[in-house]
């Protein structure tokens, strides 16, 4: 990981202690879904805008699912090592002739059997 990796990393810690202390802190009160389930409001969020509480949630929210998504592509492994290495010509030559060989004698034999059958 490199230091944008860990830039991230430690912002990523910070938001989510403040994102818990923000929830923890907000009223409970008549504004959660038991105030909205309850029947004192007559609208159906509530009769009160946002306070600087729930506009400072929401904010932090954006920036941890943010966060969170560069730190998910940043962290991304590759497929496999075997995958990404270039083979050279020499060993693709050496891995591939006994099997074109094998295909080779076994659709001669092949052939020959059918020939043979006729």
């Amino acid at each position: 990981m490199g230091a944008i990796g860990i830039i991230l990393l430690v912002a990523f810690v910070i938001v989510c202690i403040l994102l818990v202390l923000l929830v923890l802190v907000q009223d409970d009160g008549q504004s959660g879904m038991g105030g909205l389930l309850g029947g004192r409001g007559s609208a159906a969020f509530g009769s009160h805008s946002a306070t600087v509480l729930t506009k400072a949630t929401t904010v932090l929210v954006v920036f941890f699912f943010a966060i969170t998504v560069l730190l998910a592509v940043l962290n991304k492994k590759p497929k496999a090592v075997e995958d990404l290495a270039p083979t050279t010509s020499v060993e693709s030559e050496a891995e591939e002739t006994p099997a074109a060989d094998d295909a080779a004698q076994t659709d001669s034999s092949w052939w020959k059997s059918a020939e043979e059958s006729k």
